[in-house]
């Protein structure tokens, strides 16, 4: 991989944008059976909200994997981010008259949750094998 495309591939910037397009367009789908101006607008919600979360889970499952010891610190951390998430998620799309919340957040928590899980293992192995 050229230095370029290696530069880009690990931008806070290209991460951002990709979730806003991939969460973004499949909260899109999700909606797709009711009215296109419902489905473009849970389409836009996501995207942000995916966009957001992104730049903050990172910072968050950082901070949280320093606050605790022993299994708690593989666990708590992802298990917080996820809770939070879904409570953004759900909150902010039911304020905003998304039809299918549940179809709209399924995949951008199992994601988020997911890479909150790998995250933190990883932090983990790194502070228990230093």
């Amino acid at each position: 991989m050229t230095a370029g495309l290696r530069r880009l591939a690990q931008s806070s910037i290209t991460h951002v944008a990709f979730a806003f397009f991939a969460m973004g367009g499949w909260a899109l789908f999700a909606n797709s059976s009711h009215a296109l101006p419902q489905a473009l607008q849970a389409g836009l919600v996501q995207g942000m909200l995916s966009a957001g979360l992104t730049l903050f889970l990172k910072t968050t499952i950082e901070f949280l994997s320093r606050r605790f010891l022993g299994l708690a610190a593989l666990w708590v951390p992802p298990l917080i981010a996820c809770l939070g998430s879904t409570g953004t998620l759900v909150a902010i799309h039911a304020l905003s008259g998304t039809p299918e919340i549940l179809r709209t957040v399924a995949l951008p928590l199992a994601v988020s949750t997911s890479y909150a899980a790998i995250y933190n293992y990883s932090l983990y192995r790194k502070r228990t094998h230093e």
